[in-house]
């Protein structure tokens, strides 16, 4: 008796996790290459821009007179504080100082209390004239600052509030609000309202809501807005040069210029890169620890 073999199938073919997908037809990988290389060299170009000219400002600072024309690329033979200690005291940038302080802390505080709130009524309440208050604010963003000087110099005059501290405050105010409110009232629409309806639920009043659940939710925005309010603020120069002719209540931006004229006749300039380092501080100061916050509060309403 013979027996015929069944014939043996051949093995299956073994697939390869690991293979590398065909690339898709497209765009070649070194355009993307080059576009990346050419973004990043951008971006090193412009930092090495802003950064030189704040270390050299900070160097110089350091330097005598003699050495800020004889040798200005190079770095100071010792470290003169005294230059810092003679714009601070005898160029008054510590009075000038404390007057910005007073200014800027003062205004900072009402444009983010008044712009919150009414960025929140207008973002969370509909009721009659709502958009047409809400594009006020945003035609106030494009309003030129130089047309409203001389009705405003005669409007805080007769307030009584020219050369005083409360009445540049208020100038600040209305100055940043359009801002606020336009930023403010977008971030509030990307808040959730269930936890705002749950507060009324609970019995919670408007002014408590705001005030306790919704503020404390939009800080990154309040962060950044605020961040934003702050440097336009501190350098402010037109509006205190109109508003505030009093020697005794100068800003920094005045005090600086004041200091700039003054070195036609004394050449102090080592004074004066120490008084602009003065100034330039507290800005990076306020950058560098917020940068975060910045961020989140810039990116929260793409996120949501």
């Amino acid at each position: 008796m013979t027996t015929t073999d069944a014939p043996v199938p051949p093995p299956a073919p073994v697939v390869k996790t690991d293979a590398v997908p065909p690339r898709p037809a497209g765009r070649p990988r070194s355009e993307g290459t080059v576009l990346n290389v050419f973004s990043h060299g951008v971006l090193v170009i412009w930092a090495v821009m802003v950064v030189l000219p704040l270390l050299w400002a900070v160097m110089t600072s350091f330097k005598d007179d003699s050495s800020v024309f004889g040798s200005p690329w190079a770095l100071p033979d010792k470290l003169h504080f005294d230059n810092w200690s003679r714009a601070w005291s005898q160029a008054h940038m510590s009075d000038y100082f404390l007057n910005t302080v007073l200014v800027v802390g003062g205004s900072l505080i009402g444009t983010l209390v008044l712009g919150s709130m009414a960025a929140y009524v207008l973002a969370r309440f509909d009721f009659p004239g709502n958009r047409f208050i809400y594009y006020l604010f945003v035609g106030g963003m494009s309003f030129p600052i130089m047309l409203a000087l001389v009705p405003l110099f005669y409007v805080v005059n007769n307030m009584g509030m020219l050369n005083t501290i409360h009445g540049l405050i208020l100038v600040y105010i209305a100055y940043s609000l359009p801002f606020t409110v336009f930023f403010l009232t977008a971030f509030f629409r990307t808040l959730p309202t269930s936890v705002a309806e749950a507060a009324f639920v609970d019995g919670a009043s408007h002014t408590r809501t705001f005030f306790q659940i919704m503020l404390p939710m939009a800080r990154p925005g309040l962060i950044s807005v605020g961040i934003f309010n702050f440097l336009g603020q501190w350098n402010q120069y037109m509006l205190p040069t109109v508003l505030n002719t009093d020697p005794d209540k100068k800003v920094l931006t005045q005090g600086l210029v004041q200091l700039a004229v003054s070195q036609g006749y004394k050449g102090d300039w080592s004074g004066l890169f120490a008084g602009l380092v003065m100034a330039m501080l507290p800005v990076l100061a306020a950058y560098i620890i917020f940068q975060r916050q910045v961020v989140a509060g810039l990116t929260a309403g793409a996120l949501k």
